[in-house]
């Protein structure tokens, strides 16, 4: 929903929190929640030394809205859904949140969220939406710690975080 761009990114970038770079992190070095791949992606040119360190929110917020907000067309997204959506994007990459989002409304998981897949969510009450998709993403986060052990240190601020979304996410319904 388009009023719920500024909220979603408020929470969003509250939980990404600053400057990071935990070795054990697949995610390597990291800045208000922003890889530094990510971010030479998208300025399309290497990163200098010290450059991540020196991002601001303001600098990060227009890479936030095209990477993820408008590639999972949460514009379109019922209150509260786009937000979760968006979230998990942030975190897993917007095609898993696609995949998850349709999953979450019985159709065809193929990453691409298209009209199918709106009209598919329209058929659903958000609420409901929300919590399947909720319960993917704790599967999924616990999927990763079974694979590798070596991420567990991580699983109790990812569940932590998928009940805040979903909390937070229900008091956006419309």
């Amino acid at each position: 929903m388009k009023a719920n761009w500024e909220a979603a990114f408020s929470h969003v970038i509250k939980s990404e929190g600053g400057y990071v770079w935990d070795k054990n992190d697949a995610g390597g070095e990291t800045n208000h929640g922003v890889t530094r791949v990510a971010w030479g992606e998208y300025l399309g040119r290497a990163i200098m030394d010290g450059e991540m360190k020196a991002l601001t929110v303001d600098q990060v917020k227009p890479f936030y809205k095209k990477q993820y907000w408008d590639r999972c067309r949460c514009d379109d997204l019922p209150a509260g859904v786009d937000y979760a959506v968006f979230d998990f994007a942030v975190n897993a990459g917007t095609g898993q949140a696609a995949k998850f989002l349709q999953r979450a409304a019985g159709t065809k998981d193929d990453g691409a969220i298209g009209p199918g897949t709106l009209a598919a969510v329209s058929n659903h009450q958000p609420n409901e939406i929300l919590e399947r998709f909720s319960e993917q993403k704790e599967a999924f986060y616990r999927g990763i710690v079974s694979r590798r052990p070596d991420q567990e240190k991580f699983l109790k601020g990812w569940l932590a975080r998928v009940d805040a979304v979903e909390t937070a996410a229900n008091t956006m319904l419309a």
